[in-house]
């Protein structure tokens, strides 16, 4: 069910599409949203026998952390698993071309699904350093907020090739649900819409300074290009999971440090405090004081 204010709305259940680019979208111009992922999926089993190849989009949300979709990483006969499944399958970030060199390259050595939600961490064999994080939102979305999206894939549901530039468009977020949000193209086009390996792509609204806030990533939807909803699963409601996930010491020690760090920035500054007060009083003894001695 997704919940609109307090009217509940029954969502038909669409099951989750083979990991699409964004149909009429528009290409995204050099080093513009670099924490956009593409997960290539060499080899993956097939039902039947044999293997092809495929590919997802995600979002670098830590250093060696990549979010996507949970259906990403499913055996051949549909279930959704905590591991890789492709002989190999690594992760492209910073790269708007996939025909250019700049950007990062890393192994996906692990896969952590989120409990009930279509939702997949991916552990990265190498920290990416070298692109800042994409932030977890720490609130719902709201009816008629705009988001983008961003992507890599197909521009078209029958297209023989995916994209080789990475695509986006604006979407207006219709309803919100528990787990859900409903949106719909806006720009370029009323059918703007996510197609076949887009899945796993970041919904984001972007703040008046130019940073960019994760609100949900790319689950399920109809054919591509469409007018009218597809479906994302949030990601502020799991934002306690993702965090123990990425740094899974204990929150006392995570407490303890962000505490240590905050404790050294207030050390520094009464040190300095210290230092300047004692110098006043070195200058103040040097004055010679009449009738009396120094005193300690």
């Amino acid at each position: 069910m997704v919940a609109v204010a307090a009217t509940a709305v029954a969502v038909a259940p669409v099951a989750p599409r083979p990991a699409s680019a964004i149909a009429h979208g528009e290409d995204v111009a050099d080093g513009a949203y670099r924490f956009t992922a593409r997960l290539t999926m060499t080899r993956l089993p097939v039902d039947g026998g044999g293997t092809r190849d495929s590919w997802c989009s995600g979002a670098l949300v830590a250093p060696r952390w990549v979010i996507t979709a949970g259906h990403c990483f499913r055996t051949p006969d549909g279930r959704r698993v905590g591991r890789t499944v492709a002989e190999r399958t690594t992760v492209t970030v910073g790269r708007t071309d996939l025909g250019g060199r700049d950007g990062y390259e890393a192994d996906v050595v692990a896969v952590r699904q989120a409990d009930g939600a279509d939702v997949a961490l991916v552990e990265l064999d190498t920290a990416i350093t070298g692109v800042p994080p994409l932030e977890i939102a720490g609130g719902p979305p709201v009816a008629g907020e705009v988001l983008r999206l961003t992507g890599y894939g197909l521009t078209a549901a029958d297209a023989a090739a995916p994209t080789d530039r990475l695509q986006t468009g604006e979407f207006t977020v219709d309803r919100v649900g528990a787990d859900l949000v409903e949106t719909s193209g806006r720009r370029p086009r009323a059918d703007t819409s996510p197609c076949p390996h887009d899945s796993g792509g970041p919904y984001f609204r972007e703040r008046a300074d130019g940073t960019a806030v994760l609100v949900a990533v790319v689950s399920t939807g109809p054919g591509c290009p469409h007018p009218g909803p597809d479906f994302s699963a949030r990601t502020d409601v799991l934002g306690e999971w993702i965090a123990d996930t990425v740094d899974p010491s204990p929150r006392p020690v995570r407490w303890l440090a962000a505490g240590v760090g905050a404790g050294v920035v207030l050390l520094s500054a009464a040190l300095v405090v210290v230092r300047r007060r004692r110098a006043g009083g070195h200058r103040r003894s040097s004055i010679p004081q009449v009738g009396g001695g120094m005193r300690r």
